[in-house]
């Protein structure tokens, strides 16, 4: 039973993906209306002429949001319009998932009141695909300012600034990830449980709930409680969850904080999107 709190209606690394948001901004044509200086001049409703912005102020603006959300180029051109669920042998619970990223976007920010969306699937269903489309329409139609994070990869770096050569501490790399008015969580449980891990996992979850940010996670584990009560022999024979791998306590945390989307399906990868030349 799929339940939501808004309606529905009825119809790679962090620095690649900034580097190449970068390059996008960089390369946007001088602006033919007003040449690049950002201002034009009108007549008022008095008759005065008066300085206003330029309409590619708007655009700039929003291209700037995108070059600082961290997108990876892999999934720079990821959006919601662009997720197909008409190939053959989609199951309809993508086509689901896409309709309930299109009413979380609608609904944003009054009727989702600070909740988030969580995508559980296995590998290749298109979770972080409509995790980035969603972030990429919330820049762009509500102008918020947002972060994609590879969670993995956040580790990783965070482990690195431990380094006495590193001048990049802890806290710079959490603190964007705590504070993001949308963020986008992917790959949640893909790090090996430790309690170092679980401690991060209950930092960036905690306070984002505390402070009633929106939260949008992809994870490739069933949102289902671990099996600590179980044998060493049954732990080994089932499939891992989501409890497994971040602890039942950040687990039902993300209960509070997310409308679940559960997506079935083919990998895309491996069929659609397979890697081919020539």
């Amino acid at each position: 039973m799929r339940t939501m709190l808004f309606h529905i209606p009825s119809r790679a690394t962090h620095s690649s993906g900034h580097a190449q948001a970068a390059l996008r901004l960089k390369s946007m044509a001088v602006c033919k209306i007003c040449d690049g200086v950002g201002l034009v001049r009108v007549v008022d409703a008095t008759g005065k002429w008066i300085s206003r912005p330029c309409e590619c102020q708007a655009a700039e603006r929003e291209m700037r949001r995108l070059a600082s959300a961290r997108i990876p180029a892999g999934y720079w051109d990821c959006t919601l319009d662009g997720y197909d669920t008409a190939f053959p042998g989609a199951d309809p619970s993508q086509a689901w998932a896409l309709k309930t990223a299109r009413a979380f976007v609608d609904s944003y920010p009054v009727d989702t009141a600070g909740k988030g969306l969580l995508f559980v699937g296995s590998l290749g269903v298109g979770k972080t695909h409509l995790a980035v489309g969603v972030l990429r329409r919330l820049i762009q139609e509500r102008g918020v300012r947002g972060i994609f994070c590879d969670y993995g990869a956040l580790l990783k770096e965070i482990q690195q600034s431990y380094n006495p050569r590193n001048t990049i501490t802890e806290f710079d790399l959490l603190e964007p990830i705590l504070k993001a008015e949308v963020l986008v969580l992917d790959d949640l449980g893909a790090q090996k449980p430790t309690d170092w891990v679980w401690d991060n996992v209950a930092l960036i979850l905690n306070t984002r709930y505390n402070n009633k940010l929106t939260t949008i996670v992809t994870t490739n584990y069933p949102d289902l409680p671990p099996g600590a009560t179980l044998s060493e022999l049954e732990r080994a024979a089932r499939e891992q969850t989501l409890g497994d791998r971040i602890g039942e306590r950040m687990r039902s945390r993300l209960a509070e904080m997310c409308v679940r989307v559960d997506m079935n399906g083919k990998d895309f990868r491996q069929t659609v999107k397979r890697a081919r030349f020539g």
